[in-house]
């Protein structure tokens, strides 16, 4: 299994290129699972059905299933902050990547995914885990630039990148 980490402030386009290099990855037969963080509350249940009516009876945990599809609802008994390798050891061993969204604090390799606009600064230059910075603008990052540039426009070409030096991207847990 391998695992890359898309880092980057809010609104910077990490979902977005992710959701374009799935496609690409599955293009050439490979199997792909993601790990989300939130930083506030979400549900993927709602009024009326019928799980949804097991969690609010209190179970602590809900497998929702069909012959398509498997979801897992667990609810904590007080706020509990998961690791991103906690995730990962939940997901299956044998698919082949992992892109992770979020987790910038993680020890993961990293793609920080960068805009201008956003208004924040780079991470990269001071963390040693990006590997590579996926923007769509170049002429605005720090001087000098160490790692590969990527376009923030171009999935194609971040998958390129992940599959040329992807033994860098090998998990191991921590």
């Amino acid at each position: 299994m391998k695992v890359v980490c898309f880092a980057g402030y809010s609104g910077s386009g990490k979902t977005t290129l992710i959701e374009r290099v799935i496609p690409e990855f599955r293009q050439r037969g490979l199997r792909v699972s993601t790990v989300k963080h939130a930083h506030h509350r979400f549900d993927i249940d709602y009024p009326g059905k019928d799980s949804y009516r097991h969690r609010a009876a209190g179970a602590f945990e809900v497998v929702v299933a069909s012959d398509r599809r498997l979801a897992l609802i667990r609810e904590f008994e007080q706020e509990t902050r998961l690791s991103v390798h906690a995730l990962i050891a939940r997901l299956d061993p044998c698919v082949d990547w992992v892109l992770a969204e979020g987790f910038k604090e993680s020890d993961l390799p990293k793609i920080e995914v960068w805009r201008a606009a956003t208004g924040e600064s780079a991470r990269f230059p001071l963390d040693p885990t990006v590997l590579a910075v996926a923007t769509d603008a170049p002429a605005s990052l720090p001087r000098p630039v160490r790692i590969p540039v990527l376009s923030l426009n171009d999935p194609a070409g971040v998958a390129r990148w992940l599959l040329r030096g992807s033994e860098r991207f090998d998990y191991r847990a921590s």
